[in-house]
């Protein structure tokens, strides 16, 4: 009977550990919190979710964001895609030596101004990989391949700019936003290391 409830225990936190690994594996785009009218510095995080290297990541810049600016990574090209109007729609980066490998990740970097009203900012992102397979991180909150999303929140002293420019925001606050977005990932994975934790202290404690 022991055996079973210690196996059960085990199983639970199994679980929460590979659900809190799977949330981790989505493409992400940070901050996940910004305001209205700055120049925000915006980190693409990729990894890999297969025994097989990521070659190429395209971004969708959602309605309002305008980029221009790119952080060149040693072994990835990068292209913009634009519409009709010559306006940047999409950023589209291809490995030039290999990619990203299993177990891997790599962080894209670029500016982008935002919309003068508050929102969500939803980022259409696409992953393919060496074989050919593309992943769609397009969809909804609930769904397996949810599109990362950005709040955007009403900014201070906006006003002052005249003719619609954007306010630059300093690069502590958001330095502090990467931080806090990787301190969010790993405490589903603290969490669940201390529910099994719980689980074998409480067999011991019940056999003593």
């Amino acid at each position: 009977m022991k055996w079973t409830k210690w196996m059960s225990s085990v199983l639970v936190a199994g679980a929460v550990l590979t659900l809190a690994t799977a949330a981790q594996a989505h493409v992400n785009v940070y901050p996940k919190e910004t305001t209205t009218g700055a120049y925000e510095k915006y980190t693409v995080r990729v990894p890999v979710e297969k025994d097989v290297n990521t070659t190429k990541v395209k971004l969708e810049f959602p309605a309002g964001v305008k980029v221009n600016t790119v952080q060149p990574i040693p072994g990835w090209s990068y292209e913009f895609e634009k519409d009709k109007d010559g306006r940047n729609t999409a950023l589209v980066w291809t490995a030039t030596d290999g990619g990203i490998k299993a177990h891997e990740f790599m962080e894209f970097a670029f500016v982008g101004a935002n919309p003068k009203e508050e929102g969500s900012l939803a980022w259409k992102a696409y992953q393919t990989y060496a074989d050919g397979e593309v992943v769609e991180w397009t969809g909804d909150k609930d769904s397996q391949t949810p599109a990362s999303v950005t709040t955007v929140k009403a900014g201070v002293g906006e006003a002052g700019h005249d003719h619609g420019e954007a306010q630059a925001p300093a690069t502590a606050p958001a330095q502090e936003s990467a931080g806090s977005a990787g301190t969010s990932n790993t405490l589903p994975l603290v969490l669940s290391g201390l529910a099994l934790l719980i689980a074998i202290v409480g067999l011991f404690r019940k056999k003593a």
